[in-house]
């Protein structure tokens, strides 16, 4: 009898152990992909399933948010961060509070944390800036670009957080766009050339892959986000989440080919746009999210919503949450940024799947995305973060990457008056300089938006970096003397008996719709500081701008003129080439206008009157020190 029960339980031990290992197999890395989000899904709930779907703030996610609601995904929008300067094991700590949470729950789910990287790792203190897209498109080096990538990647993980909302692909039509400095160019081929930082981002994706199949190569690399799909870039007049009026073959061969080439390079998750195409809200647009991207592209990563970006399907915004669940759900949005009323979210499509008004198939279709991008990442086997690449933050490594991409970024666009020899490269020895304007001194400013702040700020306390006033100190001969004077009257101008001036001038900090300008004037005084100075004595003249704005009528009284773009952090790459330690090299990705009654005015169209046209750009040679 003994015998038996000791055979009997031994037997059930190994069943037990049988078990506990067919439990497991979604949590083995040795079995494939797909046989793991089958043994994952097979084990669900529907609950479970809809809180993957879920990505809320964190200012309203904790470690018991995510375990009671099985939350798949947290986010930092614009500006939100732990506390004010956190530091690189600050964010590390809260994330992994966050995914603790996640961990804790029946299955163990890690949750996927994400953030708008849009230009490095702009919303955390000390990290390094790197130019916007547009300046990046001037540069026209996809490698560089890759770089970039890699860089940003490496300083996103430093804070424990695995996933980017980055790169933005929209091809910018008309310079009025608040968002118009996230497009690399006007021009669809540049965009497709510079989707090269999505193996940056990602890591590069293997030979003989399976196209459309999201990649992530591993602890060093982030899961990067193709946005905003698609044709943000060609709204009425610029105006920002409005509608883009296209016929199809302009839609597929203007704002779609970067998508091509992001799908072909294994980006891991896509970005819906707020604005709509011909009338119909991207978020509620099936044919274009499932019928093309899905089944036609094979996307297999997953599609996630913009910030409330179906509340945003109806006008007002919210006005039929249900309708909005129910259309942005069916249109096949896998992942909904809710960000803050989660519960509404989910008792709402909850009840919509009950009732059989959203298919299971289309939730099932949703969850399996999430979870793909998630196991290819590697996110079940190292959910929590450790303190290994904290010092990546703000490295001397990558800030000389950002300060390369801004000696490239930089456009000549005129280099002495008439018949004058040219003025650049600037002598490094001269008696008295005159450095002047509004944007000579103010790291805010050239950041640009998208930078600490959602909408950027003003001033030189919003992180560590180099303005252009500092960078042309530390470029200078000692015997130069350097004034800076933000507004001089001409009188203080012509009195000073300066050997040459240097006047940096252009737009505040702004983003998104907060940037949409029908007018695109420089910042007050920029114009009269222009004239001050440039009427009495030979001067350059930068532009820190996020787009082309209106010049036509000082550059006759400029000596030279320089457009920097949003150059980031680094403003010593400006110095470095204005004094001539390299040459100038960017070219125009974008058409510079002469008044915005020629807008909309693209490179290629049949009336074409540019003040500088798109690829336009003076070169010089370094000066042999």
């Amino acid at each position: 009898m003994e015998k038996v029960s000791m055979s009997f339980m031994l037997g059930l031990m190994l069943l037990l152990c049988l078990a506990d290992a067919e439990y497991l197999k979604y949590k083995d890395p040795k079995q494939a992909i797909n046989v793991r989000i089958k043994d994952l899904m097979k084990r669900m709930t529907l609950e479970e399933k809809i809180g993957q779907m879920t990505q809320i703030e964190r200012s309203v996610a904790s470690a018991q948010v995510m375990k009671k609601y099985y939350i798949g995904s947290v986010l930092s929008g614009g500006g939100s961060v732990p506390f004010k300067r956190a530091t690189a094991e600050d964010w590390i700590h809260m994330v992994n509070d966050f995914q603790t949470g996640a961990l804790s729950t029946r299955l163990g789910i890690p949750m996927i944390y994400g953030i708008d990287a849009v230009h490095g790792h702009n919303n955390v203190y000390k990290a390094t800036v790197f130019p916007h897209n547009v300046g990046l498109g001037a540069t026209r080096d996809p490698e560089l670009v890759k770089r970039i990538g890699a860089a940003t990647a490496l300083e996103v993980r430093a804070t424990g957080i695995p996933y980017v909302f980055a790169p933005c692909i929209a091809v910018c039509r008309d310079p009025r766009w608040g968002r118009c400095y996230e497009s690399y160019s006007e021009n669809p081929k540049l965009v497709q050339a510079m989707t090269q930082i999505i193996p940056g981002l990602q890591g590069e994706i293997p030979p003989g892959s399976r196209k459309g199949v999201p990649f992530v190569a591993g602890k060093n690399n982030v899961a990067a986000c193709a946005k905003h799909y698609v044709g943000d870039g060609g709204t009425t007049k610029g105006i920002n989440e409005n509608n883009t009026v296209i016929d199809r073959h302009g839609l597929l061969s203007i704002h779609m080919p970067g998508y091509y080439n992001s799908i072909i390079k294994g980006v891991s998750t896509i970005m819906v746009s707020y604005s709509s195409w011909n009338g119909l809200k991207m978020h509620a647009n099936h044919d274009l999210i499932t019928n093309f991207l899905k089944n036609t592209l094979r996307f297999r990563g997953f599609v996630i919503s913009d910030w409330m970006g179906i509340d945003r399907i109806t006008t007002p915004e919210h006005a039929n949450y249900t309708y909005s669940i129910n259309a942005g759900i069916t249109a096949g949005i896998d992942m909904i940024m809710v960000p803050y009323n989660y519960t509404e979210f989910i008792d709402g499509l909850t009840y919509q799947v009950k009732n059989k008004f959203i298919p299971m198939t289309r939730i099932d279709d949703a969850v399996r995305r999430i979870l793909r991008v998630k196991f290819t990442m590697g996110l079940f086997e190292n959910p929590l973060a450790d303190y290994s690449l904290v010092n990546q933050l703000g490295s001397q490594e990558h800030r000389n990457i950002a300060r390369e991409a801004v000696r490239k970024s930089l456009v000549l666009l005129k280099n002495g008056k008439y018949g004058d020899k040219p003025l650049l490269p600037l002598p490094k020895k001269a008696p008295k300089i005159l450095i002047a304007g509004s944007h000579a001194d103010n790291l805010g400013y050239q950041c640009g938006g998208w930078t600490i702040e959602w909408q950027g700020l003003s001033g030189n306390n919003l992180t560590s970096g180099t303005t252009i006033l500092t960078a042309i100190k530390n470029t200078v001969h000692p015997s130069t003397k350097v004034v800076y004077k933000e507004n001089p009257d001409a009188s203080f101008v012509k009195s000073g008996d300066f050997s040459y001036a240097i006047v940096v001038v252009g737009e505040p900090a702004y983003a998104e719709t907060f940037g949409d300008s029908l007018n695109l004037t420089m910042l007050e005084p920029g114009p009269s500081t222009i004239t001050n100075v440039c009427g009495a004595i030979k001067c350059v003249v930068i532009v820190i701008s996020g787009r082309p704005v209106v010049i036509q009528p000082y550059v006759s009284s400029m000596d030279a003129l320089v457009a920097a773009w949003l150059p980031g952090t680094e403003g010593q790459g400006v110095a470095d080439v204005l004094f001539g330690d390299y040459g100038f090299s960017g070219k125009l990705s974008r058409t510079w206008f002469k008044n915005v009654n020629q807008l909309p005015m693209n490179f290629g169209d049949r009336h074409y009157d540019p003040l500088y046209p798109y690829g336009f750009g003076l070169t010089t040679k370094p000066v042999k020190a």
